[in-house]
């Protein structure tokens, strides 16, 4: 959830880390603070509120440091203020500590230290850290915060910097991400690599367990449990900075909205095979029997992803003939859930760094069940701990509201279901081609249509000043409505309601008004008669309706206040089209009412705590 950045080396430390700070804002935005080694001293800034004001608090400074570490917050224990901003020092200002995660255990740690003496001036549960790896330091800052982590249960990716060592960092993780990166008599431990990529290419991702100790000239990683060390593969970064720029566009959810043709072109790129209209997906190493003998297939997310998730149940169930479930991880984890011998579990996740997914596949494991990952991060936790799975290919999402990352899951989710349906022969030759053919067509009739976008402007200053707002959506259009909805709730901060169309007249109904627009996706399919039938009920009550039709769709046109033409596309990559314009929606009307479109009030990307 938090932005963590840890330099050691020669380079300008400030900018280096408010550089990084900026990278990793979209994790996290209520405050942010740095911290130094400087003369034997901790030097310590923090600001409430975004990277600018700690970057403008600082502007003046001359710092002489060759080791420093930097956090964005997004707030849990205590509310954003300065003195809740990390890093927390212990009392003596000796040791520095930045840290993305829960301590679960913090009050009894707590009590504990305070009974030994300490003080403490934050409400965080960070706090107790710093207190913690002091009262057992006794000249080795790595034994000292390991010592102390034995006692701490929770979440964490931290980065530990001592005033007696000019040069070193110690970091260590359990649950939240922390990277090693590798430059020329420099080092670094971020939370993501968008931090560091302007200076080096060579990373490390730890595993949860692992701790890491670096100076300019060294790092060494070791296991927690025995504090052995271990050799680390060094991977190379792929992507350049230009993934992380805004490229001209005003924001990020912009620029990412647009490259949704490049993404949906990339989720699929080598994995169709044209001649045969099959689909090949190396993650998913599973014999054509072991397909078959599938009783059940189920999905597990949350936010945007649990709505793929849904999209991703209504294909199996359409195209594979399997019975298919769609969960929250956050609810999974906590109950019983039944894991039969012939279940197959999906956890989706743009991250790959979800916590409550993550936990789930660990409960899956634990009751012998097989589990494969749909994400979008080489190297993240999901896809290590997962059987297998499915790369996204969306690139760097930067802005908060997901939006590439969504339409490439689909992607992904409808790639598996024509893979698994063709293997256990539920679709025809014919069918699979037909969708196959749309899918590959889909990023062209993307383009297109992001060309000709002015009507969507119009009808999002007209609706700017509404209060609520419904969405509906039916088949496999109802996750769409869903989506939509979440975006303008996330970036607009208008109260919005997805539903399934038919069940607005059971309760939703009672809140229509003339001043209630209704966001509705009519696209021709099976039961688009039955969508209309719901249009006149809100029509019946004064209602604004908005709908999201078939081009060259003449009779609704008569029944509706505004309408927004799609290109017509084959039925089941149809919603992949029609999430387009509800994503320009929310970003016109947050934008018109002049929000932070890129990051939403209380929001953070990556989700890495309960």
């Amino acid at each position: 959830m938090c932005g963590i950045v840890g330099y050691t080396g020669g380079r300008n430390i400030k900018e280096i880390l408010i550089e990084g700070l900026k990278r990793l804002e979209y994790r996290g935005y209520d405050s942010a603070g740095m911290a130094f080694v400087e003369n034997q001293e901790i030097r310590l800034f923090k600001k409430k509120g975004k990277v600018i004001g700690l970057e403008s608090k600082i502007l003046k400074e001359t710092i002489v440091s060759r080791a420093g570490i930097a956090h964005t917050r997004w707030a849990t224990h205590g509310e954003p203020t300065d003195i809740n901003s990390h890093p927390h020092t212990d009392e003596s200002k000796t040791i520095a500590v930045v840290h993305n995660g829960i301590i679960e255990n913090y009050r009894e740690l707590k009590k504990y230290l305070i009974d030994k003496g300490h003080v403490f001036v934050s409400e965080t549960d960070t706090e107790v850290l710093p207190h913690l790896f002091e009262e057992f330091y006794q000249g080795d800052l790595r034994e000292a915060v390991w010592k102390g982590l034995k006692l701490v249960e929770g979440a964490y990716g931290i980065c530990v910097i001592h005033k007696d060592h000019p040069e070193l960092i110690v970091g260590a993780r359990k649950g939240s991400p922390l990277i090693l990166g590798i430059g020329e008599k420099e080092n670094f431990l971020v939370s993501d690599a968008s931090a560091i990529v302007s200076y080096t290419r060579n990373v490390v991702f730890l595993e949860d367990g692992d701790m890491a100790v670096i100076t300019p000239d060294s790092f060494k990683t070791y296991e927690m449990d025995n504090q052995n060390e271990i050799d680390k593969k060094i991977e190379e970064i792929s992507w350049d900075i230009e993934n992380i720029e805004k490229s001209g566009f005003d924001h990020f959810m912009l620029k990412e909205i647009y490259e949704q043709p490049a993404t949906i072109r990339d989720s699929f790129r080598g994995r169709i095979i044209l001649n045969e209209n099959k689909v090949k997906l190396g993650g998913i190493q599973l014999a054509a029997a072991e397909i078959r003998d599938l009783e059940r297939i189920n999905f597990i997310a949350c936010g945007t992803s649990w709505h793929a998730s849904i999209f991703g149940k209504y294909l199996i169930e359409n195209l594979v003939k399997t019975i298919s479930t769609s969960e929250y991880a956050s609810e999974f984890r906590y109950r019983e859930p039944v894991v039969l011998k012939n279940d197959l579990f999906f956890t989706v996740s743009q991250s790959g760094e979800t916590a409550d997914t993550l936990a789930a596949i660990k409960l899956i494991h634990e009751k012998g069940g097989k589990v494969f990952g749909i994400t979008n991060v080489v190297g993240s936790s999901i896809a290590r701990a997962t059987d297998g799975g499915v790369y996204t290919h969306a690139g760097i999402e930067v802005g908060v509201a997901s939006t590439k990352a969504f339409t490439a899951q689909l992607t992904v989710i409808l790639l598996i279901s024509v893979l698994f349906a063709r293997t256990k022969n539920t679709i025809r030759e014919e069918e699979a081609k037909a969708i196959i053919d749309a899918l590959v067509l889909l990023p062209e009739t993307i383009e297109k249509y992001l060309k000709n976008i002015n009507q969507i402007k119009d009808i999002a200053e007209k609706y700017k000043d509404s209060k609520h707002a419904l969405y509906l959506g039916r088949g496999l259009n109802f996750p769409i409505a869903l989506e939509g909805a979440l975006k303008l709730k996330e970036i607009s901060y208008i109260h919005a309601e997805g539903y399934p169309a038919a069940e607005m007249k059971h309760g939703p109904i009672a809140l229509i008004d003339d001043n209630m627009p209704c966001f509705v996706i009519a696209t021709k399919d099976s039961i688009y008669e039955k969508v209309i039938s719901n249009i006149k009920e809100i029509k019946a009550r004064k209602g604004k309706v908005i709908a999201i039709a078939s081009e060259g769709d003449r009779e609704i046109k008569e029944l509706v206040d505004d309408l927004i033409f799609v290109p017509v596309s084959h039925l089941v990559v149809q919603p992949i089209l029609n999430t387009i314009p509800l994503q320009l929606i929310a970003y016109y009307i947050a934008s018109a009412k002049g929000l932070d479109v890129d990051k939403p009030r209380n929001l953070a990307k990556s989700v890495t705590v309960e």
